[in-house]
């Protein structure tokens, strides 16, 4: 174990002694952790073997020259690192870990300390090795350790310092419940309303819970004005917990809780609320609430994207929707999303939690995400999935339209990029090219200027013309134009065709994010898909619309997107163009000022906000640049027999 200096601190201890603080935490405790053997069997540690939570923090450390360094802390099978450090001879990580330490467990813990360039990529520099128990139980607060050589026991190259504490059982519970309740504080104002409060139980998936959120949310709401503090709801969650749990397995793991356990639950969950997806880097300094929020947040996200795309939706689970009109039948219909999708699209999409998040991490995840399930829908093991897909879409699938029968699809993917059978869409007046077409089965909005859209639907912050088409093409002819946003599902045909006729001028491929196309995220203040997400822009020169600008836009599971046409093409509306492979994503069409008159029902749905659900081929609008005959739209608007 590594030599002590004289900087130890025991201010740790409210009594001086660590060993009565630690003694009172083990008390606490009554009850049993769950945990799995090396077998994978799940075994039972006594209270008696239980020690607590241990919370460590990796001050700096001071080195013998000047570099990048790292440190990491392995106990266990478990291995935490900081971020890197400047290049320095005295790094900084103020980095922190919690640990659940069982006396008859694993509590030897190695620090190493790493060193990283360009020549020595994570070269181990120096270590010490420190037992967890025996320090908890002696002393607590900052200590200064000697780092030794790997290669010589008995060589010091440098020292490290640290702060060790034991967290009360008590902030935990309470801790907990304030992080995870302000997930779904949508507005940030410190008080939660019912509808905050029941998208969270909601997405939990307790029935019992749920069918009793109202008696619980009155009994915080002690004045009857609507709103608890966040203080209050979560002093009651924890008393709830307690006697009756609201959580009836863990979000993160998905392991079911014991209801008879409630403090070791408890604990279960702080830990995978904290560590989320498993990226073992340690947080930078003591985590505030928000910040505890970002692994469980990244986690969830994971897992929504992964089941938004699902062979339908969990069985049991909560689903929350979205309207859209139908074009066709003139009736509102249901888009139907898991209730724990949405939580996690509004907690990374419309706070700045979730804006601090992804610009954290959650770009790489989402395209690590696409990437793994792109692969899995590909495979040839994803046939089986056909059938599922179909019968939960049954009534949103026109099995009979699609070119190639079932069996003749060897994968998931296959399908899924299905082509239609000749005449399954009838173009809105075909012979007339000074009338547009709608570009794909989706649900539309359709806005006159760049400036209604942001008014009625795009909130990103910092929207423009400029943002989404990219540098390299001259936006000047669109700033003040028509924009029409068509958003695929995954249940659509994902085959995109073109609303005008003309020449193709160009293609231009902008890198970007992975992010959901969903209305969530499209509605959130704090990013902007559509000018972060992956796209490529094409540029259709036309003779009755001017220069139409087509941008297909990746989202999460869409990484690819595939072109049939090609540069200089002449091309004819309701032509195929290409497609998006798994998942849903989005095209948009910008056309210049003055040059469509959009119809009026899209117009008018989009103004309330509201999507109109479309199929490829319907009318979109006419030319108003156009000296032709112009037909009469009322008499073919939606352009499909079916």
């Amino acid at each position: 174990m590594g030599h002590r200096h004289s900087k130890s601190d025991s201010s740790g201890s409210s009594d001086g002694s660590g060993s009565s603080r630690f003694s009172r935490f083990r008390r606490r405790v009554r009850l049993h952790r769950r945990r799995k053997s090396s077998n994978g069997q799940r075994t039972v540690i006594a209270a008696k073997d239980f020690a607590g939570i241990a919370r460590i923090q990796l001050i700096g450390a001071e080195m013998k020259f000047r570099d990048r360094w790292f440190a990491c802390i392995s106990l266990g099978e478990r291995t935490y690192r900081t971020a890197k450090s400047d290049h320095t001879e005295k790094p900084v990580w103020n980095s922190e870990k919690k640990v659940v330490l069982e006396k008859n467990g694993a509590h030897i813990a190695r620090i190493s300390v790493f060193e990283t360039n360009r020549l020595s990529r994570n070269n181990l520099v120096g270590y010490c090795d420190i037992d967890l128990l025996d320090e908890l139980s002696r002393d607590l607060g900052n200590k200064v350790l000697d780092l030794f050589d790997p290669s010589s026991a008995n060589v010091v190259v440098g020292s490290i310092s640290l702060s060790f504490s034991v967290e009360d059982p008590v902030e935990t519970e309470k801790g907990f419940a304030r992080r995870i309740l302000a997930i779904v504080d949508y507005n940030e104002d410190g008080m939660l309303s019912f509808s905050e409060f029941s998208d969270l139980i909601d997405a939990f998936g307790n029935q019992v819970a749920a069918a009793k959120k109202e008696k619980i949310f009155e009994a915080a709401d002690k004045n009857g004005d609507g709103v608890v503090s966040m203080d209050e709801l979560a002093e009651l969650l924890a008393v709830q917990q307690e006697e009756e749990s609201l959580i009836s397995s863990c979000p993160v793991c998905g392991e079911t809780l014991s209801n008879t356990d409630r403090l070791n639950d408890i604990i279960h969950l702080t830990l995978c609320f904290d560590e989320g997806t498993g990226n073992q880097v340690m947080t930078g300094g003591f985590l505030t609430d928000k910040q505890a929020s970002y692994g469980w947040i990244l986690k969830l996200s994971e897992w929504a994207h992964v089941s938004s795309y699902d062979i339908g939706l969990k069985s049991g689970s909560n689903a929350s929707h979205i309207l859209v009109c139908d074009r066709r039948t003139k009736r509102l219909v249901e888009e139907l999303i898991d209730g724990k999708i949405v939580l996690s699209m509004r907690a990374i999409y419309q706070s700045k939690v979730g804006l601090t998040l992804i610009n954290a991490g959650a770009k790489e995840l989402l395209q690590s995400i696409s990437e793994k399930q792109g692969r899995q829908m590909n495979s040839p093991e994803s046939v089986k999935d056909i059938p599922k897909f179909i019968d939960f879409f049954k009534d949103q699938i026109n099995v009979a339209e699609a070119k190639y029968p079932i069996e003749h699809f060897k994968t998931f993917n296959e399908f899924f990029i299905r082509e239609l059978k000749p005449g399954a869409r009838l173009i809105a007046h075909e012979e007339y090219d000074n009338v547009a077409v709608c570009a794909a089965d989706c649900r539309l909005m359709a806005f006159k200027s760049i400036d209604d859209s942001i008014r009625f639907w795009v909130k990103g912050r910092k929207f423009s013309v400029e943002g989404l088409l990219g540098a390299s093409i001259a936006a000047g002819n669109f700033r003040s134009g028509s924009m029409v946003i068509f958003r695929l599902a995954p249940q659509d045909y994902h085959r995109f065709h073109l609303p005008v006729s003309g020449v193709i001028e160009q293609f231009v491929d902008i890198p970007g994010c992975l992010y959901t196309v969903n209305p969530i995220a499209v509605n959130s203040k704090y990013c902007n898909v559509f000018t972060e997400n992956k796209r490529v822009v094409s540029i259709i020169s036309t003779d009755d619309f001017g220069k139409v600008a087509f941008v297909a836009i990746g989202a999460t599971m869409v990484g690819s997107i595939t072109f049939s046409k090609k540069q200089n093409d002449y091309v004819r509306k309701g032509e195929e163009f290409g497609y998006f492979s798994f998942g849903g994503s989005t095209v948009i069409c910008i056309f210049e000022k003055d040059a469509i008159d959009i119809d009026e029902d899209l117009l008018t749905n989009s103004e309330r906000s509201l999507e109109t659900l479309v199929s490829v081929g319907m009318s979109l609008g006419v030319s108003r640049r156009s000296t032709a005959q112009i037909p009469n739209i009322d008499k073919c608007r939606l352009g499909d027999r079916n």
